[in-house]
């Protein structure tokens, strides 16, 4: 089948390069993983506080503490924070070059 030219002074479309196969895949797991409020504000205290953020200093969330355990699992394993375990407090820090993906979609993040 054969393409039919443009007439002369018409633009022509051309495909947008867009996000491909595997970087959609990670933009997604990232907006999956922040698209929790709870797992949200997690993230939030975590990366405001600049430093790292032990699991004992996050309250007020109204949630149990197993539930918060639970958001804190789901946010390292989508390589948003990072982990450190001394002796029986864990301590967390954000890493915010995670979010590149996501920033590079122009999305404000602050």
């Amino acid at each position: 089948m054969s393409t039919i030219p443009a007439p002369a002074g018409v633009e022509t479309c051309t495909p947008a390069a867009g996000l491909s196969s595997e970087e959609a895949e990670r933009v997604a797991s990232l907006l999956k993983a922040l698209a929790d409020p709870v797992r949200l504000r997690l993230y939030s205290r975590i990366a405001a506080s600049g430093r790292e953020s032990c699991v004992c200093e996050i309250e007020d969330l109204g949630v149990s503490q197993p539930t918060v355990s639970h958001h804190l699992r789901k946010l390292r394993e989508a390589g948003l924070v990072e982990s450190e375990r001394r002796g029986t407090w864990v301590y967390y820090r954000a890493l915010p070059e995670a979010l590149a993906p996501v920033r590079a979609l122009g999305i404000p993040l602050g």
